[in-house]
């Protein structure tokens, strides 16, 4: 089914705006962002959600940056997306930027207020695909920033069943999930490290322990005395 005509042409006012953008910078992007989240403040959750998908079908980072964005910021939207509207929204992810993106404003958020089950997002961690490998472990990061003691257990699952991955979008994820974990359950956290310390990745075990350590991924060297 065809989106209604004004959706259409929003969605091309919006590719408009983004592709005249002189540097697409984080700041330019995000002004342009909060001024169509304004604009359809009030709209019906269904128009949102109709507008933020047919943003998807230009083929743009930007573009599915915005659509992400968008869906996420508006509260009414958000809260009725179900787990079919995320298929939805997940297919095409491509790159480091398009996982991350989908996993941080889409399925770790809907994830943690229980859209989606822990069996679909383990699903993703058994993947031949080693985007949805990473949105799994991204996805963690929504869950661990909650703080529960109970969701470090979920946490652990999606990074057990990732442990051995040697694929370097999956390693740097996989750091990224338990270094987030590490702010609230730092026990926790070196308990996991040292349940799978074979089986890591020299790049997890060292950015963890540093987090643990320092609370920085890579400490910065110290300045050397004369």
């Amino acid at each position: 089914m065809k989106p209604p005509l004004e959706i259409v042409t929003l969605a091309e006012e919006i590719y408009s705006r983004l592709n005249q953008l002189a540097v697409p910078n984080a700041v330019s992007f995000r002004a342009i962002r909060r001024e169509y989240s304004r604009r359809i403040a009030n709209a019906s959750p269904q128009s949102v959600v109709q507008l933020t998908l047919h943003l998807l079908t230009t083929p743009s980072n930007l573009m599915r940056a915005m659509s992400y964005e968008i869906v996420s910021r508006h509260k009414l939207a958000f809260e009725q997306l179900t787990a079919d509207d995320l298929v939805k929204y997940g297919e095409g992810i491509h790159s480091w930027a398009t996982v991350d993106c989908f996993a941080m404003y889409l399925s770790g958020p809907l994830w943690a207020r229980g859209t989606i089950t822990d069996k679909a997002v383990q699903a993703w961690a058994r993947s031949q695909d080693r985007r949805w490998r990473r949105a799994a472990l991204v996805s963690t990061v929504a869950l661990s920033r909650g703080g529960k003691a109970n969701d470090f257990i979920r946490v652990a699952r999606i990074c057990t069943l990732l442990v051995e991955d040697r694929d370097d979008m999956v390693v740097k994820a996989l750091s990224w999930a338990l270094r987030e974990a590490a702010k609230k359950h730092p026990e926790l956290v070196r308990s996991f490290l040292a349940e799978h310390q074979e089986a890591l990745a020299p790049r997890v075990k060292r950015e963890v322990n540093n987090k643990l350590t320092t609370g920085l991924k890579t400490p910065r060297s110290r300045a050397k005395i004369d």
